[in-house]
């Protein structure tokens, strides 16, 4: 593994329940139904899911929310974007960077506080008892959340505001939806007049990939994933890239950028997320045991080393 630190300037202010999904087949095209997903009681804490004004982790949760909504502007997204597409921080394989995660827990998840790796494969082995057959969905759970490899010293430790949380488009009106949506009256685009309206700049159905979202480990891994080949389905791109927009595919927020491919893996997207949010739990995977699976299906749609 080779790894090469850079760090941007920021410019910084301050189940076991079962899903009965069966597969619909409509025009030749595999598609999830979203109907049947029985959900657990609690998170890993006892509490609600995404509880963010009671939760035991509410103080550290709200304060990575407060600085995310300050700090992501459209002209720190593009920013972002531009230097880490570079992908020249790493090279190293896929289960390398899972590996990385072990050390980390994310600031804005009011439900679990177990390493990252832990949420990847239970994530990925509770869709892979519902859809056996998806193996394209086993391997997009399994890394969907790789991209926090950003917080990592060798990638710039990034602070968490700018890795993790709720995603939201840059560049338009900030939708009330979004979590502590009080927060975003310290953005300088919220009084932006070019940033500040419902379409801003872009177009009704201009489509999501021509929207700027905030930066975080999803945009990145999109574009790990996408710079370096994979042959996984656009659909397992969008759950990667968007699997944050919760005013998106929770709320129904923003839905008049989409274009109609976007409408199309949107409910991919809301199938995985089901597993994504609700099978965090104090329940641990035998690493070693389920490893070989999914070391053969990195080998099937991506490349031994990747850059990164």
């Amino acid at each position: 593994m080779t790894i090469a630190v850079e760090n941007p300037g920021l410019g910084l202010q301050v189940e076991d329940k079962k899903q009965s999904s069966d597969l619909a087949q409509n025009g030749g095209h595999t598609t999830p139904d979203a109907a049947g997903f029985a959900m657990p009681d609690s998170n890993a804490f006892g509490q609600s899911f995404r509880d963010y004004e009671g939760s035991v982790r509410q103080n550290t949760v709200e304060e990575c929310y407060r600085l995310n909504h300050v700090n992501q502007t459209y002209d720190f997204v593009k920013r972002m974007r531009e230097e880490y597409g570079k992908l020249n921080r790493a090279e190293m394989s896929i289960w390398d960077c899972a590996e990385l995660l072990n050390s980390f827990v994310d600031e804005s998840d009011p439900d679990l506080d177990e390493p990252q790796i832990e949420h990847l494969l239970q994530t990925a082995e509770a869709i892979r008892k519902d859809f056996p057959d998806e193996d394209w969905l086993h391997l997009t759970a399994l890394i969907h959340d790789l991209g926090k490899v950003l917080l990592h010293e060798k990638f710039g430790e990034l602070p968490q505001w700018a890795v993790v949380g709720d995603t939201f488009p840059l560049g338009c009106a900030f939708d009330e939806s979004i979590v502590h949506h009080k927060h975003f009256k310290g953005n300088p685009d919220h009084n932006n007049p070019a940033y500040n309206t419902k379409l801003g700049v872009y177009s009704e159905g201009c489509g999501l990939e021509n929207v700027v979202v905030s930066w975080g480990h999803d945009d990145y891994m999109y574009l790990v994933a996408k710079k370096n080949g994979t042959t996984l389905p656009s659909a397992g791109l969008f759950i990667i890239r968007y699997h944050s927009f919760y005013p998106l595919h929770k709320a129904g927020a923003y839905q008049f950028l989409m274009n109609e491919e976007d409408k199309e893996n949107l409910k991919w997207l809301q199938t995985f997320n089901k597993y994504d949010l609700y099978s965090k739990s104090k329940v641990r995977v035998d690493v070693e045991k389920v490893k070989p699976y999914y070391i053969s299906l990195i080998a099937k749609y991506f490349p031994a080393t990747l850059r990164w």
